[in-house]
């Protein structure tokens, strides 16, 4: 849950960071890419030094750095603090993410998995959804205050009990484990998917105030409906996953996700983008149970570091977002959005052509 918040507080309060550092809207949507970036390069090893290093152990003391790096983007009187900050927080996030996975997957049924996936999920889309809503409302008075309320909830984290570890997990956990063909086939897919759909918020912001010139908490409040209706449907994504198998669920969430990316560019309707970004949600949460589960059901070993290494690509594609698509949009709106979507169908010729030996059971 902090992860999907601490990465998307800033989607709604983008010029009002604009205007409190005196840096452009272009500048400050990097703020984005700041947290993703760092997050993404070291989960592609983090996974694995987690294991090395003992879960539980590493998982508390991410949230403690977490505390401490949020505090200092809430107190940051400049921009390049601000933006070292983000980065920190990223790198936090990057030892909690995968070994939260992992531990799930070690207690749940395999045959079971989906509907346990799709549960996580609906917790990250909890934090994906309360995110450009509490930044939005935070920015009515002072976006700072949003960083406050993030170190509190690491805190908290921090504090909660999880499941021990199980004994000898730092011998067995190599490097090597994670770097596997179908991993990196499974992380391309992922990698497409997240630059073009849930790496969007900030562009959907910049669409909702260029066009319907929506305050920041209207901004927020439009923005939560992907994760809204990612929530709401988590479940039920993952019971699918379990029936029809995680490939489908993959080739469906691209599928509808291009037409509802498309739709956003396309319409000067604020009910049909709030339906279109909604429906979005729900193709991330399909997408993302479906390749989960075909990467932790694929057996014990080296499953923290294949997880990390396909997580991290998913937000390496989600951090590419800001740098590809903001110049797309200032040079045409529905231009920007129209080459997301087209760029999400490839990816299904990719989930396609995977040999079925590969999938769970």
């Amino acid at each position: 849950m902090l992860g999907p918040f601490g990465g998307g507080v800033v989607s709604s309060m983008l010029p009002e960071l604009s205007a409190a550092f005196g840096v452009t809207q272009g500048t400050a949507a990097t703020s984005l890419t700041a947290y993703l970036l760092p997050f993404a390069v070291v989960m592609l090893v983090s996974g694995t030094l987690g294991a090395r290093w003992g879960p539980v152990r590493t998982i508390r003391l991410a949230y403690l750095g977490y505390v401490l790096v949020a505090a200092l983007a809430a107190l940051a009187p400049w921009f390049w603090l601000f933006q070292a900050s983000r980065g920190l927080q990223g790198v936090a996030n990057a030892f909690t993410t995968p070994l939260l996975l992992t531990k799930l997957a070690e207690i749940t049924p395999r045959q079971r998995l989906g509907r346990s996936l799709g549960t996580f999920g609906a917790m990250q889309a909890i934090g994906q959804t309360s995110a450009p809503l509490v930044g939005g409302i935070a920015a009515e008075s002072s976006w700072r205050w949003a960083f406050a309320g993030i170190a509190a909830v690491a805190a908290v984290l921090a504090a909660s009990p999880l499941p021990p570890d199980h004994g000898g997990t730092a011998e067995v956990a190599r490097l090597r484990d994670a770097w596997r063909r179908d991993v990196l086939w499974y992380g391309v897919v992922v990698f497409l998917a997240w630059a073009c759909l849930a790496g969007l918020p900030f562009l959907v912001a910049f669409r909702l105030e260029d066009l319907f010139a929506l305050s920041p908490g209207m901004r927020g409040l439009v923005l939560t409906a992907f994760g809204f209706a990612g929530f709401t449907t988590a479940r039920l994504v993952g019971a699918a996953s379990d029936r029809f198998g995680p490939r489908l669920a993959v080739m469906a969430g691209l599928l509808l996700g291009a037409v509802a990316i498309g739709s956003i560019g396309l319409t000067a309707s604020l009910p049909v983008v709030a339906v279109a970004w909604a429906l979005a949600g729900v193709c991330g949460q399909l997408i993302l149970v479906g390749i989960n589960t075909l990467v932790l059901g694929g057996g014990t070993q080296g499953r923290s570091g294949a997880i990390s290494v396909v997580t991290a690509l998913r937000f390496l594609g989600m951090s590419a977002s800001p740098a590809v698509f903001t110049g797309l949009y200032h040079a045409g709106a529905s231009l920007a959005f129209l080459v997301a979507a087209a760029v999400l169908v490839p990816p299904v010729a990719l989930a396609v052509i995977r040999p079925p030996s590969q999938d769970p059971a």
